[in-house]
């Protein structure tokens, strides 16, 4: 999502929606960002933090340029309401961002075994069933989709700001060499058993098809990353691990297809 918000002209608006302490992170200070959930959680990042419902947003008509909503679709309840109100308040020639996991890969139903359920209330099988359900309920356009790829960072124990479920305890008590070793046999298949969602693209995204995904993504904080770029940067080390650019966490390369 962050080309989209590289792209936006200073003064531009953008609702993070399901936002909880904030689902993406920006540097840039010339646009104003509105972080929306149904409670204010102590710990924030950048943004004004508004408590509503995503089903009856308080914001009128055509108000952002750009609507993010990063893995919140699949907790809302009120689903078609909440995609009918993100339809409402963004601007005609505004963008959309999407991401939600499928519910039949391996990191989804790891999960929602560990967090019972996790809050999951509505189930994704295909990008093209999101794809329609959200061009039919904000009348924005699908543009593109990009296949993610997971690390199991939500069971990595650097993440962890309570006591973890005592499950933990079968992944090595999410001990993150454990979890980058996983990962990088997980990943043998070239990302089948490592895939878990879709990044969909709607509105004035400035991108168009399928787009190139990035397998290896950093078991700390997530992050997605080329092969070539992390060559490219020098980040590689002695027998195929680096460290991740983004949060240092330590990793395992996996080689992507050519």
């Amino acid at each position: 999502m962050l080309d989209l918000i590289a792209r936006l002209p200073p003064g531009a608006r953008v609702l993070d929606i399901g936002a909880r302490t904030g689902s993406f992170h920006t540097d840039r200070t010339d646009l104003l960002i509105v972080r929306l959930d149904l409670e204010i959680v102590p710990a924030r990042g950048v943004g004004c933090y508004v408590a509503a419902d995503p089903a009856r947003l308080p914001f009128p008509p055509a108000a952002f340029d750009l609507v993010v909503s990063n893995h919140s679709l699949e907790h809302f309840v009120a689903l078609e309401d909440t995609l009918r109100e993100i339809g409402r308040v963004v601007r005609p020639a505004g963008a959309l961002y999407v991401a939600v996991p499928d519910a039949g890969t391996l990191t989804d139903r790891i999960y929602r075994w560990m967090a019972k359920g996790g809050g999951h209330v509505n189930p994704f099988h295909s990008a093209d069933e999101v794809a329609g359900l959200v061009e039919r309920l904000t009348g924005l356009a699908h543009r593109a989709t990009r296949d993610l790829y997971s690390s199991l960072s939500f069971l990595n124990r650097a993440n962890f700001t309570s006591r973890p479920p005592r499950k933990i305890a079968l992944f090595a008590f999410g001990n993150e060499r454990f979890l980058a070793v996983l990962m990088w046999i997980l990943r043998f298949d070239r990302g089948g058993l490592s895939r878990y969602g879709w990044a969909l693209y709607f509105g004035d995204a400035g991108v168009r098809g399928a787009l190139e995904s990035w397998i290896n993504v950093c078991v700390r904080c997530g992050a997605g990353h080329a092969e070539a770029f992390l060559r490219k940067s020098g980040v590689l080390g002695r027998g195929w691990s680096y460290r991740c650019p983004e949060c240092g966490g330590w990793n395992l390369v996996t080689r992507e297809r050519r």
